[in-house]
């Protein structure tokens, strides 16, 4: 393909993330798989250029673009080589007018750029690490990462190793023999803040696929009771081929009705040791690996967000036994989904109280710890532990 051609399909890619972003439809990967699903002729080279074009208007854009012509003009107005694609040519996009208005630059979008903190803008959108997490019942991270080549471990994470960026980690040994999982390493840190131990009984209230749940598992040693539940039928179907391919068996899975939860989870009442709720968020925290997140976010959705994640506390809450614990943990830098949710449940609930040092790393932020790129290297997060009286 020519630099045009790759232009233009960029330029369509981009049209169908910018709906998608407006409608609530695929994320941006799905729709690039799609698009060259259906066009064979494109190269593995071309594949590459076209989805790095794509990435770079996603990132510059703060607020949600015009339309995909919108975001690479703006891009073009920066990069000479880009602009010359303009040509007008068959298959190339037109030239570009003097007077054609681009894309504003930005990193947040400018209804949320006063609730994140100023200094952590420029880190959010910074190539994302590729994390792992060694399974300590069947391998020691020190002979994994000699498996492995170029790991390093994780600063915080007991158990994690850092890869150079592009190793194809399922194509290793240690990931056919089921010894490591992809996972970053703050959600390591949110499943070392529960302090799961042999014989407990545990609760991953929303497990989605699992990442946390096979984590709190080692940490359980087989010995238990591990409860992983969800409402998504789908995300919450691929944990039994990650808990089978290493070596995790007695994991039980509930599928929730949303609204019917408490219902669900009756028989637990006052009996978990632990519960942990990673509840469903903005994603502010992962937009080095989402970045067309920033325009899937509205007020009105952070609103419908903060509302659910204030009834999955409610409903996890008379789940923990006293002297256990409840972890509230959300991929987001946004108080009112962090700091504000737990200061607003302590004000209610005086069976609870804060353990301020759910674990060493990140910053005090509320009741609980934020991590954030910018100071700890990991995904955004604000996490708490709460213990029952």
């Amino acid at each position: 393909m020519t630099p045009g051609a790759r232009a233009q399909a960029a330029i369509e890619l981009l049209d169908e993330i910018v709906a998608a972003a407006r409608a609530g439809g695929a994320a941006a990967d799905t729709l690039i798989a799609r698009y060259f699903k259906t066009r064979r002729y494109a190269g593995s080279k071309d594949r590459r250029a076209i989805r790095e074009l794509v990435y770079r208007a996603i990132r510059r854009a703060g607020d949600p673009p015009v339309n995909g012509r919108a975001a690479l003009v703006a891009l073009a107005r920066e990069d000479e080589t880009l602009a010359a694609a303009f040509s007008g040519a068959p298959h190339t996009p037109a030239p570009i007018d003097p007077a054609e208005a681009g894309a504003p630059a930005g990193i947040v979008p400018g209804w949320l750029a006063p609730l994140i903190d100023a200094e952590e803008h420029g880190a959010l959108l910074e190539r994302a690490p590729l994390d792992i997490r060694v399974q300590r019942s069947r391998a020691a991270r020190d002979i994994v990462a000699g498996q492995l080549g170029d790991a390093v471990s994780t600063p915080f994470a007991p158990h994690g190793l850092r890869l150079p960026e592009g190793m194809a980690v399922e194509a290793s040994e240690p990931w056919i023999e089921g010894l490591i999982d992809v996972q970053d390493e703050g959600s390591q840190l949110i499943a070392r803040a529960a302090r799961a131990g042999p014989g407990m009984t545990v609760l991953d209230l929303c497990a989605g696929a699992g990442g946390k749940t096979l984590a709190l598992a080692d940490d359980m040693e087989g010995q238990g009771r591990l409860i992983a539940s969800d409402s998504n039928r789908d995300r919450l179907s691929r944990l039994q081929p990650r808990a089978q391919r290493m070596g995790v068996g007695a994991v039980e899975t509930r599928l929730l009705d949303p609204g019917r939860e408490a219902a669900a989870l009756a028989d637990l009442a006052g009996a978990c040791d632990v519960v942990l709720i990673d509840a469903p968020c903005s994603g502010t925290g992962t937009w080095r690996r989402n970045p067309e997140a920033r325009w899937r976010l509205t007020p009105g959705r952070l609103a419908q967000l903060s509302e659910l994640q204030a009834r999955l506390i409610e409903v996890g809450a008379p789940l923990v036994k006293p002297g256990g614990a409840l972890i509230y943990a959300v991929c987001s830098l946004l108080d009112a989904e962090g700091a504000d949710q737990i200061a607003a449940f302590l004000a209610r609930n005086e069976l609870f109280r804060a353990d301020s040092e759910p674990f060493a790393a990140g910053r005090p932020r509320g009741a609980g710890k934020l991590l954030s790129p910018k100071y700890d290297g990991t995904d955004g997060f604000f996490v708490a532990r709460l213990v029952r009286s």
